[in-house]
């Protein structure tokens, strides 16, 4: 909206453009090859909240949500993050193989899907255990909690785009306006976002 009124153009219009720069923010891939913190999160709102008509089924775990797993690479405090459809070992072990390399230092909660992995350290969160020697995710879950407090409504649909690029904003903090500014105008090279894409 404050696009809309500063630069004359129609809401739709401001939103359209918004995307298109959020494409240029979303971060590229990168192989984290020292101490990384992976956590899930879940995104859709409390159920208690929603109208009797939209209430999904009771169930076990985060009804209805979205989940979204992050690893979060302690040395530079860099962010990847991830649409996923399930929780499960194998969903949650490959986006472990996609960032990080084979020695790299896991340190995830106590979900039993990590249990094997080589280098993996974890706490218990279900006893009230948060930190154990160097094996916390207290920087990943502060990752969520921030994006949680900007974005407090966010459809289903763009969420892949909102968490991208936050991630994309968070990553280049420690560079300058300007060194941030020059370097989403290189990652929007060469993309194109279509309004019908956006809205189809």
């Amino acid at each position: 909206m404050k696009l809309h009124r500063d630069i004359g153009v129609r809401q739709a219009t401001a939103w359209f453009m918004l995307q298109r720069i959020r494409e240029g923010l979303i971060p590229d891939r990168v192989l984290f090859d020292g101490s990384v913190e992976i956590d899930e999160a879940y995104f859709g709102g409390l159920e208690k909240n929603k109208h009797a008509s939209k209430k999904a089924n009771p169930g076990r775990g985060p009804v209805a949500k979205t989940a979204v797993v992050g690893v979060r690479d302690r040395a530079t405090g860099k962010v990847t993050e991830q649409i996923i459809v399930d929780t499960d070992a194998p969903t949650l072990n490959a986006f472990v193989d996609a960032n990080a390399t084979e020695g790299a230092k896991i340190y995830t909660d106590g979900s039993s899907a990590y249990r094997g992995r080589e280098n993996h350290e974890f706490v218990r969160h279900s006893v009230g255990e948060y930190v154990s020697g160097m094996a916390h995710t207290n920087g990943v879950e502060f990752f969520w909690a921030v994006l949680k407090r900007t974005y407090h409504q966010i459809s289903k649909k763009h969420l892949n785009r909102y968490v991208g690029q936050f991630a994309g904003k968070h990553n280049p903090r420690e560079l300058d306006t300007m060194q941030q500014m020059a370097q989403i105008v290189v990652n929007m090279s060469g993309k194109r976002l279509t309004y019908k894409e956006l809205v189809a």
